[in-house]
């Protein structure tokens, strides 16, 4: 996930717990627990992400690819991470340490918001097609949620409205209210949501707001704030299974000798119905695979056309109804073998391309191909060739079953 979105749904988490313990005993250590438990929830919530500090370790784009959600992104390494981020509290904030020195309450928020900060950021990072690796080097493989847009406005509202209408001055309180609904206006208006989906997050933001403001020392928003985002996540996971199998079946419909091996599900933003998708086959008897991508509609004869935004221009073959097709690369099992094991920066690459595109030349994967900043995974494969190999993380090959038994 983005960093907005970690931040936001650190802080709410972090308010969750603040108002879930028995209040100091005064205004004063009330307000620095308060202030402590926000703070360390919210930092714990993006504190993996300082891997990018890493990326330098490998030339473009290896270093990014490898080392981001990397190491700081596993259940082994948060643990130093969490004493990191203690230590960084109790030494550089006088006063915190004298709370903790003095409450047990404060001590236990403490140690609930870190843990949970890190908790939320692995597991919100699972939520899209990027994946993580967090049980490594137990075990290496990516895990991908296929769940959740990676810029997910329906986390935005479901915190940002309880946390806006917290701030304590009502001008700087109703300006963040209303920046968050001109943000959601701008990006219907831009293509990126449906009418629908804007009307259902404003349904969202008025529920939230009006408990916010009729119970406003209950944590019941911020409760009800959490039970919409895990109830969103669990409806994104029906969609995804379904639309998967809607893609498989398409797709063998196409070309019963093929087998699928895998469906990238990339979510809409708040919109369940809609998918872009990126799906790898391979034909054994050919010694062959593909790469398609297309989009996914799962109820055109209701919503009628996806956002705009998102649709691929090329995006017009139907291989079934509500399942587009935009392009497909036809790829040789024994180049991408070859390549693997002789160039060690293509075997690098390959610990993490999910959908390798891989020629002599050049090797992309085809998850990020239509993303604004172009496709950050492209790797020149002659240039690559002239920097020194090393500093390689020891990931699982996603694609270990085109690449067959004999490379490990």
């Amino acid at each position: 996930m983005d960093n907005v979105t970690h931040t936001f749904v650190g802080l709410g988490v972090g308010e969750l717990v603040q108002r879930s313990l028995p209040a100091e005993p005064d205004a004063a250590r009330q307000g620095t627990r308060h202030r402590l438990l926000l703070t360390a929830c919210a930092a714990a919530s993006n504190f993996p992400d300082l891997d990018l500090v890493l990326t330098d370790l490998l030339p473009a784009p290896l270093g990014y690819l490898l080392h981001h959600r990397g190491h700081t992104h596993t259940l082994l390494y948060a643990l130093p991470q969490a004493l990191l981020l203690l230590a960084a509290l109790w030494l550089l904030w006088p006063n915190a340490r004298r709370l903790l020195k003095e409450s047990r309450h404060a001590r236990l928020g403490l140690g609930l918001a870190i843990v949970l900060g890190f908790l939320l950021h692995m597991s919100m990072d699972f939520l899209n097609s990027y994946g993580i690796h967090p049980l490594a080097p137990f075990d290496p493989r990516w895990f991908y949620g296929d769940l959740v847009f990676i810029v997910e406005p329906v986390f935005w509202v479901a915190f940002g409205v309880p946390l806006a209408l917290a701030i304590p001055r009502p001008f700087l309180r109703w300006l963040a209210v209303a920046a968050l609904g001109i943000f959601l206006a701008f990006v219907t208006w831009r293509g990126y949501l449906d009418p629908l989906s804007l009307a259902g997050l404003l349904a969202i933001g008025g529920v939230i707001a009006a408990l916010r403001i009729t119970r406003t020392q209950s944590r019941r928003a911020l409760a009800l704030s959490a039970l919409v985002c895990v109830g969103f996540i669990a409806v994104q996971g029906g969609a995804s299974s379904l639309g998967r199998a809607r893609v498989e079946a398409a797709l063998h419909a196409i070309d019963p000798a093929s087998r699928v091996l895998d469906v990238a599900m990339t979510a809409f933003p708040a919109q369940p119905l809609c998918w872009s998708f990126v799906a790898v086959e391979e034909n054994a008897t050919q010694g062959s695979y593909r790469l398609r991508r297309g989009s996914l509609n799962l109820a055109p004869g209701v919503l009628g056309q996806c956002p705009a935004a998102f649709l691929d221009p090329a995006d017009r073959a139907t291989a079934s109804t509500g399942v587009g097709l935009a392009s497909e690369w036809q790829g040789n099992l024994a180049t991408l073998r070859t390549l693997a094991k002789t160039d060690c920066h293509v075997n690098a690459w390959l610990r993490f391309a999910r959908m390798p595109a891989v020629d002599a030349e050049v090797a992309s994967d085809l998850r990020f191909s239509a993303t604004p900043r172009g496709n950050f995974t492209t790797m020149d494969i002659a240039a690559a060739s002239r920097e020194p190999c090393g500093n390689v993380p020891r990931w699982a090959y996603p694609r270990a079953d085109l690449l067959g038994l004999a490379l490990h």
